[in-house]
């Protein structure tokens, strides 16, 4: 390298426009082939020492800048071994504080070629273990070793407190066409802050979290953290196996969704959150003692805004600060399963915000999203959408859902606002949007990344709850990707919601009028692996509550929700309930508040909201038992008709069948506050039936109406079925009956 190429690299350096400062930095050929030179920058330094084997020199400033240089003998440094050149700099500051460090730009690039072309392919499903900060240990000097894809920087320095957020002292390295930049620093150690601080090729400066980083700063501070995450020993051999060896779709499932900023705040201080580990002692032993199988939480990754609930996640690999440690999530997952209790976790594929320190122009460039704004903004959320036709981003995004997979070890992910995903015109209006190549509505990339995602996931964790929130009726979202479908398990009913909820906000008197809306979903009850949604979407603001959104007075009120609740339990199809619809909250759902426990205080039982909560704690107890309700929530077999059109009197039954076809249940549902004697119910066979549930029982605070004796089946036709029986009907209640 001539003089002028030289100097080129240092007025580069300097000037922190470098992309690869190990070019000149470090160790290189002296002037002779004997010697070597040891280059150095440290704008913050007065002096720098060269520190070998006991011998110190000091290093002379070739620029006033801060360019330390020194010419050496080979035979200067002691024992080349594997590594020939073993110093440190002592540096000496203004200020008279001296540091001693071992040399950022010695070590030779770690992330090997493979691994490079796998991530530019779209195949590292690891890169976790790749890109992010890594503790780890090179040439036995302990250290973090950085990594971020940034193809279109012109330079990408490491900063944080260690080195004054000055972007001069750790540039990266640039390992070329991958758009990978790596930086090993030495001495970095768990709980160091930093950023990103990334040149764009017009100049401009930006300062970025770490799309990988796996801990940050508290909102509203952005910086990430180093944090490892192989520091807990997990304890849930038994909740794995038990995995291994179940069948997902002939489960018991009954969702407990929850925010665990809000399920329950400090009574001491209800402006703090209660920590993963206090949720642990008190979310999951009131979950196991209401009966619930699983707990969904509102997604936990990073975002900057708590009233967006989490779906604008700004940092995907990253647990939220907010509720503690990811030791302490990880702990809450491991107790979670120890108590026999899954858990699933939202996740926000289908956007991310636009704030200045997360993804957003993340190099200067549309880089994780679209440029057109009409591929890459939604109108209606103010959000930016993953370029899901890039191989990096998908590997991103798969990658991520992997990574809640392996090192939380989470048993599911609900995939949010996927309609959104699939239709390029979603809540937009004509010439705002381009039709895809067939000139469609589709988006065909979001298509294949979805198919992509679940194929890999299932490949990798066969047993994982993969849900799809999706609201429209494309075709196969829970059918597998090799069958045409998106490869989804399951997918959230919200056909069955809309019409449920409007039909049971109905004034009794007028709900003759609407009963397609309660029969209507078994039409199309086995066209997708359905899961029942009661979810916090509608219980937020504006939309009332759930015991709120019921007629009548106050007793009718709790009978509603008691039928409401039975009602779903009996349909076809998993469940999810949201928090505080199992006592009956009449407040809306606010994220910054606590439920209101107070409304079960005291030792009353003439309460209501204790009566809801018992009666929903036995609703679940009652059907784990039955495998009537839940071995065949799939297939027509499960399910029969036994009468759907007495829209007079308000009522419906039908049966369940479990995999045992004389295993069977019969619901028998009456929405009108009259209580019907002698009703003719029809029956699926000649047996006995007796009431063994029923909504309306005294101890849950109905009336006590149920028919109590053996009721024996006719040869009689009476609606679908060729038996039937007279028994009494309570008012606004459900009663299953079970053959003798």
């Amino acid at each position: 390298m001539n003089i002028d190429e030289l100097n080129d690299h240092f007025d580069r350096i300097i000037a922190a426009r470098h992309h690869d400062p190990f070019q000149v930095l470090g160790v290189h050929d002296g002037d002779r082939p004997e010697n070597v030179v040891v280059r150095a920058f440290q704008p913050h330094a007065e002096t720098v020492y060269l520190v070998s084997g006991g011998d110190k020199k000091k290093m002379e400033r070739i620029r006033p800048e801060g360019l330390f240089a020194l010419q050496l003998p080979r035979s200067f440094f002691p024992d080349p071994g594997l590594d020939p050149y073993t110093y440190q700099f002592e540096i000496v500051f203004y200020d008279g504080n001296s540091l001693t460090i071992n040399d950022t730009y010695r070590v030779l690039p770690q992330l090997g070629e493979l691994d490079r072309y796998l991530f530019n392919f779209g195949t590292d499903y690891r890169l976790y273990d790749h890109l992010g900060a890594h503790l780890t240990m090179l040439h036995k000097i302990a250290g973090t070793i950085f990594r971020v894809w940034a193809p279109n920087a012109a330079r990408v320095s490491v900063v944080g407190n260690f080195n004054a957020w000055d972007g001069r002292v750790h540039p990266m390295r640039s390992l070329g066409a991958s758009g990978v930049w790596e930086l090993f620093i030495p001495g970095l150690a768990m709980g160091e802050l930093y950023k990103y601080e990334i040149r764009a090729q017009e100049g401009y400066i930006l300062l970025k979290a770490d799309p990988l980083q796996f801990y940050g700063e508290l909102r509203p501070n952005t910086a990430s953290i180093v944090c490892p995450l192989d520091r807990h020993i997990w304890q849930d051999e038994a909740w794995q196996k038990h995995k291994r060896e179940s069948q997902v779709y002939q489960r018991p499932m009954t969702i407990y969704e929850a925010h665990a900023g809000s399920w329950r705040r400090d009574p001491n201080d209800p402006e703090r959150f209660l920590t993963f580990s206090e949720l642990a002692d008190q979310l999951i032993p009131y979950v196991r003692e209401m009966g619930f199988t699983h707990i969904e939480l509102l997604p936990v990754m990073e975002h900057p805004l708590d009233e967006s609930w989490g779906y604008q996640v700004t940092a995907t690999f990253s647990l939220t600060s907010r509720y503690g440690t990811p030791e302490e999530f990880m702990d809450f997952v491991d107790r979670c399963h120890q108590a026999g209790i899954g858990v699933i976790l939202d996740w926000v594929p289908a956007h991310f915000p636009r704030d200045s320190h997360s993804l957003s122009r993340f190099d200067g460039t549309a880089l994780y999203e679209h440029a057109d704004p009409r591929r890459g903004a939604h109108p209606e959320w103010g959000t930016l959408i993953y370029n899901y036709g890039r191989r990096e981003v998908s590997n991103y995004l798969i990658a991520n859902a992997l990574f809640w997979l392996d090192k939380y070890h989470i048993d599911g992910l609900r995939v949010d606002a996927v309609a959104s995903m699939l239709y390029l015109d979603y809540s937009r209006k004509a010439g705002e949007w381009i039709p895809n190549c067939y000139g469609g509505r589709e988006n065909l990339e979001a298509i294949e990344f979805l198919r992509h995602a679940n194929s890999v996931i299932f490949a990798n964790y066969p047993n994982t709850l993969m849900i799809a929130e999706e609201s429209t009726s494309f075709y196969g979202v829970s059918k597998p990707a090799d069958q045409g479908g998106l490869g989804f398990g399951f997918k959230w009913n919200m056909g069955w919601m809309n019409d449920f909820l409007a039909y049971f906000s109905k004034d009794t008197i007028y709900r003759r009028f609407h009963h397609n809306s309660l029969t209507f979903s078994l039409m199309y009850a086995f066209s997708e692996n359905f899961i029942l949604p009661l979810s916090h979407d509608e219980v937020v603001h504006g939309k009332r509550s759930l015991i709120d959104k019921m007629p009548g007075d106050l007793w009718q009120k709790f009978a509603n929700m008691r039928l409401l609740l039975l009602t779903m339990w009996a349909h076809p199809g998993k469940k999810l309930l949201f928090m505080g619809g199992e006592f009956g909250q009449w407040s809306e759902w606010y994220c910054k508040t606590s439920l209101d426990w107070h409304l079960l205080e005291g030792s009353n039982q003439e309460n209501p909201h204790k009566q809801l909560q018992y009666f929903t704690a036995e609703l679940n107890r009652f059907y784990l038992e039955q495998p009537a309700l839940w071995q065949r929530d799939f297939a027509w077999q499960g399910f029969k008709w036994l009468d759907f059109s007495d829209t007079v009197n308000s009522v419906i039954s039908f049966a369940r069948f479990a995999e045992q076809g004389d295993d069977h249940l019969v619901a028998v549902l009456n929405f009108t506050p009259q209580t019907l004697a002698d009703y003719r119910i029809g029956l699926p066979s000649g047996r006995s039936y007796k009431m063994i549930f029923c909504s309306d029982d005294k101890r849950f605070g109905g009336a006590g109406l149920g028919d109590e004796r053996i009721i024996k089946a006719e040869k009689k036709a009476q609606g679908q079925a060729e038996f039937s029986a007279a028994l009494r009907i309570p008012p606004l209640a459900g009663c299953i009956l079970q053959p003798q």
